[in-house]
């Protein structure tokens, strides 16, 4: 699911804060399905750190939203 991730943060429908500085993407991947990436932008560069799939929206709208 490389390109679904790059898409994911790329173009996401929203991004959370994480817990250490990270970033979490968030897109739906297929019916009531949404793909998380997480990862860390720096200066010039970023990197994917993990990607999961997860039905539990609802938790990741506790965390603080930083887009849109």
């Amino acid at each position: 699911m490389r390109a679904e991730v790059r898409e994911t943060v790329a173009r996401p429908e929203r991004v959370y804060a994480g817990n250490g500085g990270e970033l979490r993407a968030v897109r739906e991947s297929r019916a009531g399905r949404w793909l998380v990436a997480v990862y860390r932008e720096l200066r010039d560069d970023g990197f994917v750190i993990t990607a999961f799939l997860t039905g539990r929206i609802a938790a990741l709208e506790r965390r603080e939203p930083l887009w849109p």
